[in-house]
């Protein structure tokens, strides 16, 4: 699962910053560490604004976050700071 979450937020990173979203490099081999990190502080993640902006937060790490297919990654406490931030920017899940 580690590896498909991995693969996922390299991939909305790209798509983001083709679309012209500022996204600072993670490594792979640290990117679980680093979402726990950004999840469980009050920072929003890379782009989150921009994304909202554009109507795209479906690329950001707290999309994934609360994505089915690795809700297994996060504590409840992370997925719900996901939760709160996407609802407060007006996400609208598909």
């Amino acid at each position: 699962m580690e590896e498909k979450f991995i693969a996922a937020w390299a991939a909305a990173r790209a798509e983001a910053e083709g679309l012209g979203v500022r996204m600072r490099p993670v490594d792979p081999a640290e990117a679980v560490k680093a979402a726990h990190r950004i999840l469980s502080g009050r920072r929003l993640s890379d782009g989150f604004n921009v994304l909202a902006e554009q109507g795209r937060l479906d690329l950001s790490l707290e999309a994934l976050a609360v994505d089915r297919r690795f809700t297994g990654l996060f504590c409840d406490e992370e997925a719900d700071e996901a939760l709160g931030r996407l609802l407060e920017a007006g996400y609208t899940f598909r």
